[in-house]
C-alpha cells in the first residue's frame, strides 16, 4: 500500500563496510522523490549474562566522539549466518563462549537512511577462553549487575540503542 518503487540509483560512495546511494523513487501517489540510502551488510549484538552480571564493552565510538558502554556487536561477514556471527563476536570482544544462545529478534536502528538490520541475541552458560579483538578495536569488558542497568539508563550512562533494545526484549521475555 505504501510501497515506493526504485526508478534509478546513483552510487555516491563505496566503502569497506557501507555503500551510499541516491535513489529516485516513485511514490504511491505517482509523484517522484529522492532517497539517500546507506547500505550495510547487517549485524549481530549479544546480551551475555554471567553469574548475575550483564557483560558489556566500553569503547570509543568515533562518529559520536565519546566512549560508550554497549553490548558486544559486529557486522555480518559475507555468507555468515547470524548465530555464527553472534558466537564469533561474543568470543572476539569479551573472550567468552556460550552454551546457550537465544535469538531475541531484529531491530532497524535508523530505517530512514540505513539498511542495517541488527539481530539481537541473549547468551548464557559462559566460559572464558580469551579475547580476540580485531586489529583496529580497542575496548574492555565491563560487568554490570542486572539491577544497576535501569539507574545507568536513567542517568544517561547507557545510550546505545541496540543495548537498550536487547535488555528490554530480554526482560520482556523473562530472561533477565
Amino acid at each position: 500500500m505504501f510501497l515506493e518503487k526504485q526508478l534509478s540509483r546513483e552510487t555516491i560512495y563505496e566503502g569497506k563496510i557501507v555503500n551510499l546511494y541516491r535513489d529516485r523513487v516513485l511514490l504511491p501517489d505517482g509523484r517522484e522523490a529522492v532517497r539517500e540510502v546507506c547500505q550495510h551488510p547487517g549485524a549481530v549484538a549479544i546480551l551475555a549474562v554471567d553469574e548475575g552480571d550483564m557483560l558489556f564493552v566500553r569503547q570509543y565510538r568515533y562518529p559520536v566522539g565519546t566512549e560508550l558502554i554497549e553490548i558486544p556487536a559486529g557486522k555480518l561477514e559475507k555468507g555468515e549466518n547470524t548465530e555464527e556471527a553472534a558466537r564469533r563476536e561474543l568470543r572476539e570482544e569479551t573472550g567468552f563462549r556460550c552454551a546457550e544462545l537465544v535469538h531475541l529478534g531484529v531491530i532497524c536502528p535508523s530505517p530512514g537512511i540505513l539498511s542495517e538490520i541488527i539481530h539481537l541475541y541473549f547468551a548464557r552458560g559462559l566460559t572464558f577462553v580469551g579475547e580476540q579483538f580485531d586489529e583496529d578495536e580497542f575496548m574492555r569488558t565491563v560487568r554490570i549487575p542486572r539491577d544497576a542497568f535501569p539507574e545507568m539508563l536513567l542517568h544517561g550512562e547507557i545510550v546505545d540503542a541496540k543495548t537498550i533494545c536487547a535488555v528490554n526484549i530480554a526482560r520482556a521475555r523473562g530472561l533477565l
